[in-house]
């Protein structure tokens, strides 16, 4: 049984943005009526960089648990975790498909780890990407995280951690790799049809990579790697698309999964619209 009236405190630290980051926050506590937690995010915004004096801040605020969410960038995102270690902090990564390399270190380092392989990077050429695509194409990104439920399975590891704390045991911090296997395991769709456009939207998002990947790292030609980019969020819209046809195929027979949150921080579910979550 949960501790009555434990509030388990967590730091969330933020350096650059991946999709899942944006919303991560949210996702524990989407009707800002939790009890059970306490939330401080510390981030750098765009920049990917390790700040000493936030980093010592989040340290000296002697959270509960510390969630570390950033793009595949291993040196920051290695060097921000071990001084965590170091100061005795338990650890989850959050990150994108190219981290699934380093998953091994993290185990024998003692974090947990979510990786996302569905959150592709965004086609960062300066002659394409300005304020107003980066924003659709987040949009876009979390229109197919969520859509495909994806984003709920993100949220039900954390939630487990946050269980265990609240009992006053030592969690097991989450070994994930957010592959297809995973959504067709856990993405609540009853429609084999719903479920078939979810995975494919996520395969889409996740080849989505590939072609930013080769714009803004490999390919040199101007004329080649803005095509690329443009290619690359043409790829992303469609698959926001796709998304959210999986999710109207839920609806015509009221089986649309809803998985809200008690404010005492247990996991309710529901499928039917008009019935209350249990």
């Amino acid at each position: 049984m949960s501790q009555e009236g434990k509030v388990v405190k967590i730091g969330i630290i933020k350096p650059g943005a991946i999709g899942t980051s944006v919303v991560l926050e949210y996702l524990l506590d989407e009707r800002a009526d939790r009890k059970d937690i306490d939330v401080r995010v510390y981030g750098t915004g765009a920049k990917m960089v390790v700040d000493e004096e936030l980093l010592k801040a989040a340290i000296q605020a002697n959270h509960d648990l510390y969630i570390v969410a950033a793009p595949a960038n291993v040196k920051v995102i290695k060097k921000i975790a071990k001084k965590l270690k170091e100061a005795g902090k338990r650890v989850i990564i959050i990150s994108d498909e190219p981290v699934k390399k380093s998953t091994k270190e993290f185990e024998e380092a003692g974090y947990g780890y979510i990786i996302v392989y569905g959150d592709p990077m965004i086609g960062a050429r300066r002659e394409f990407l300005d304020p107003t695509e980066m924003a659709l194409f987040n949009a876009y990104v979390l229109a197919v995280l969520s859509a495909t439920g994806a984003l709920r399975i993100v949220t039900k590891a954390i939630d487990s951690v946050i269980e265990a704390l609240k009992e006053d045991k030592e969690p097991v911090l989450p070994k994930i790799k957010l592959s297809k296997k995973r959504l067709e395991k856990e993405a609540g769709f009853s429609n084999p049809y719903a479920l078939a456009k979810a995975i494919a939207a996520y395969e889409m998002a996740r080849k989505v990579a590939e072609l930013t990947s080769e714009a803004c790292f490999k390919e040199q030609e101007p004329q080649r790697y803005i095509v690329l980019a443009a290619a690359a969020h043409e790829m992303i819209r469609y698959a926001a698309k796709l998304a959210e046809e999986a999710r109207e195929l839920e609806k015509p027979t009221d089986t649309l999964l809803r998985t809200p949150h008690h404010s005492s921080g247990r996991l309710l579910s529901k499928t039917k619209l008009l019935e209350k979550p249990r």
